[in-house]
C-alpha cells in the first residue's frame, strides 16, 4: 500500500491527506456551481483527490482509426467498448482513459460520455442528452467514496460518475440514462470487429499512454481516499464484482465458473483482459478476463466491472449474489 500511494501521489499528484471540501471554498473555483441546492447529506463525503478543476482533462471530439491499423496497444490491454446498432463499434483504451476519465463522442447522432474512474474501476457509458439539452463532462478533481465526480460545463452541476446522478447544483436529482458498454480485452475487441475503430491517442498532452499511475492499486488492502464502510461477507475490498443494477456478482465466481445465469441474465468470462490496475505497464497486468451480461434475448445489458467497497457504497441494500 505505502508503495502505491508513493506512486500514485508522485503520478498524479494527488494529496495523501486531501482535505474534506468546504462550499465556501469551492465557490471561489465555482461560481456558476448552485450549492444550495444538492442530494449530499454532509459535505465531508465529498474530498479533493488533489487535481484542480479540469486538472484530469476530459477528451472531445476524439478522433478514431480502424482497428487494423492499431499497433501500439498490447492484445490483453482493456477499451471499453460501445456498440450501438447500426453504428461502427468503437473500442476507447483504457491507456487513455486512465489519464482523462471521461470522453465526450457522439455515435450515430447519440452524444455519449465514456467514463473509467480508476480509483473504483468502474466504466459507464452515458447519454449525456437531457432532456432537450445535451451535456458536456469534465473531472472535478473531487471523489466522493473514492468515485469520480463530473461536472457538465452547462450548468456546472455535479454528477457521481458510478450512478450517473446529479448531485449538486441546478441537475441535482437527475439520472443519466446508461448505455451497454464493457471493458474487454483489444485483442477480443479486434477478432469480433475486424472493422471496428479504435481511438486514437489524444495529442496535445504530456501523457505516458500505456503506464499505469496507480501501479499496484488493486492489490492494495484499502482502497485510496475512502472511508465509508467495507463490504460485507468477508469480500475483500478492491475484490471486482459485476454490477448489474442493484446486484453484484463477485468476478472471482464467474470466472470460476465461467457462465452463470439468474434474474433473467446469463454472464459470462473467458480469459483475454488484463488489470489496467496492476502492473506499471497496463499490458502486463494480470488476467482479469472479458465479462459479458446478456439478457434473454441475447442482448447486451448495462453493467459495471466495479470494486466491491464501490458497490457498497453506493448500493448499501444492494443484493450481493452468493452462492447459498
Amino acid at each position: 500500500m505505502r508503495k502505491f500511494l508513493a506512486s500514485l501521489i508522485v503520478g498524479l499528484g494527488l494529496t495523501a491527506n486531501a482535505a474534506g471540501a468546504d462550499p465556501t471554498d469551492w465557490a471561489r473555483e465555482w461560481p456558476n456551481t448552485d450549492f444550495d441546492v444538492t442530494a449530499i447529506e454532509a459535505w465531508g463525503e465529498i474530498l479533493s483527490g488533489g487535481p484542480p478543476r479540469d486538472g484530469i482533462p476530459a477528451i472531445n471530439a476524439p478522433d478514431f482509426l480502424p482497428a487494423s491499423e492499431e499497433t501500439r496497444i498490447d492484445a490483453v490491454e482493456p477499451v471499453m467498448v460501445l456498440e450501438i446498432e447500426g453504428q461502427t463499434p468503437r473500442a476507447y483504451p483504457v491507456r487513455y482513459l486512465i489519464w482523462h476519465e471521461i470522453v465526450n463522442d457522439e455515435v450515430g447522432g447519440i452524444p455519449v460520455a465514456v467514463t473509467f474512474c480508476p480509483l473504483c474501476n468502474s466504466g459507464v457509458v452515458f447519454d449525456r442528452r437531457v432532456g432537450a439539452d445535451t451535456l458536456t463532462f469534465g473531472v472535478t478533481g473531487k471523489l466522493r467514496n473514492s468515485d469520480m465526480i463530473m461536472f457538465d460545463r452547462e450548468t456546472e452541476s455535479w454528477w457521481q460518475q458510478a450512478t450517473g446522478q446529479g448531485i449538486v447544483g441546478d441537475m441535482t436529482g437527475v439520472e443519466l440514462e446508461m448505455l451497454p458498454g464493457w471493458l474487454e480485452g483489444w485483442s477480443s475487441f479486434k477478432e469480433r470487429n475486424p472493422n471496428g475503430l479504435v481511438m486514437n491517442q489524444p495529442v496535445g498532452f504530456n501523457r505516458d499512454y500505456g503506464r499505469n499511475p496507480y501501479g499496484g492499486y488493486d492489490s492494495s488492502a484499502r482502497p485510496f481516499l475512502y472511508r465509508g464502510e467495507m463490504p460485507p461477507h468477508g469480500i475483500p475490498p478492491l475484490a471486482r464484482v459485476v454490477r448489474v443494477g442493484d446486484r453484484a456478482w463477485p468476478l472471482s465466481l464467474l470466472s470460476s465458473a465461467g457462465e452463470i445465469s439468474a434474474a433473467g441474465l446469463t454472464l459470462s468470462w473467458e480469459a483475454g483482459q488484463a488489470s489496467a490496475l496492476d502492473d506499471a505497464t497496463i499490458g502486463d497486468g494480470r488476467e482479469v478476463g472479458n465479462v459479458r451480461v446478456r439478457d434473454s434475448d441475447g442482448r447486451s445489458v448495462v453493467h459495471d466491472v466495479m470494486f466491491a467497497f464501490a458497490f457498497h457504497a453506493f448500493w448499501p441494500e444492494g443484493q450481493w449474489m452468493l452462492p447459498e
